[in-house]
């Protein structure tokens, strides 16, 4: 009697077991096909497009557009890392809170050094914004209400457009050139702000020379102490903040080696004496990039709406 007993009772708890198991499956389930379905929004057919050319080669863009709302406001994404960009590579998971925003996003692609120079890379991804600001009505378009995003060497490029990013050329037979390549905010990770002076870096040689692994992305030139300091002044954002300048956010962490947090708080306060807005959101103990980097994504379509938002999104309201 006892041994019937027994088994009966360690039947119930084997059920209750399997059940439990089978209940944690599902819910992983679900959470997982909830982070896919979140992390892959619903998108027009993606384009390619050839916005201009760098020794022989394409420059490229990608126009991603929302599937239903769409908000006019569009987002270019600086795909560079280590000022090296790969076409193609942008996956929807890396801008989706700002896709279900109703953001139009444009991943550009540059030349990768050392085969262009980073100087170049810069005047290249300038054109990229006077091609999209030229195409705005094509592409669904604000042309007076465009951000952009990026990281590292990413965050580096946005800067630069922010700073320098300056009015067309009204005598250019392009008119593409004539079309102004400002960025109305920004919206960044761990960017280089300061290449004269790399500070705590890892990449800092102390010998007042580029940045000890990308010696050759600035062009042989660089080479010599006197043209390199020229060359970094010229493509440092730190040292071309002005008063008019878009706003800009970045997420930077403490720990980051690579690029200091110290780059972005120079930034913030050569920006602040001119009476710029720089916000910086620190994150404790990450470094150069981090996994929960999506929920900062989320923060980043937030802050670029209310940013961007139009004197008729607001009368709307």
């Amino acid at each position: 009697m006892n041994q019937t007993k027994w088994r009966n009772t360690a039947r119930r708890w084997l059920k209750i077991f399997l059940r439990s198991i089978a209940g944690v499956f599902l819910l992983l389930l679900l959470f997982g096909g909830a982070g896919y379905w979140y992390l892959h929004p619903a998108t027009e057919p993606r384009e390619t497009v050839v916005y201009g050319e760098r020794d022989g080669e394409p420059l490229t863009l990608e126009v991603v557009r929302p599937r239903g709302h769409v908000n006019g406001i569009g987002i270019a994404m600086m795909m560079s890392g280590s000022w090296k960009s790969r076409p193609d590579s942008f996956r929807k998971w890396l801008a989706a809170p700002l896709i279900r925003q109703g953001f139009t996003i444009f991943p550009i692609y540059h030349v990768s050094q050392p085969k262009a120079k980073v100087q170049e890379t810069v005047e290249d991804v300038g054109r990229a914004i006077r091609y999209i600001r030229y195409h705005a009505d094509e592409f669904g378009i604000d042309p007076d209400r465009i951000g952009v995003t990026g990281a590292s060497s990413g965050g580096h490029l946005s800067l630069m457009l922010v700073t320098r990013g300056g009015e067309g050329n009204p005598e250019s037979s392009d008119p593409v050139e004539k079309e102004s390549g400002k960025v109305q905010a920004a919206a960044i990770f761990f960017p280089v702000t300061n290449l004269y002076d790399l500070g705590t870096s890892t990449e800092n040689l102390g010998d007042g020379g580029p940045p000890k692994s990308y010696r050759k992305a600035f062009g042989p030139e660089a080479d010599e102490l006197r043209v390199w300091k020229e060359i970094a002044h010229e493509i440092s954002p730190v040292d071309h903040v002005h008063a008019d300048q878009a706003p800009v956010l970045i997420f930077h962490g403490d720990a980051d080696t690579l690029v200091p947090l110290e780059q972005s708080k120079w930034f913030q306060n050569e920006s602040e004496k001119v009476g710029a807005s720089v916000t910086i959101q620190e994150r404790p103990g990450k470094g150069h990039g981090w996994l929960s980097m999506t929920a900062d994504i989320v923060t980043c379509a937030r802050w670029l709406e209310t940013t961007l938002r139009s004197d008729a999104d607001l009368s709307e309201q």
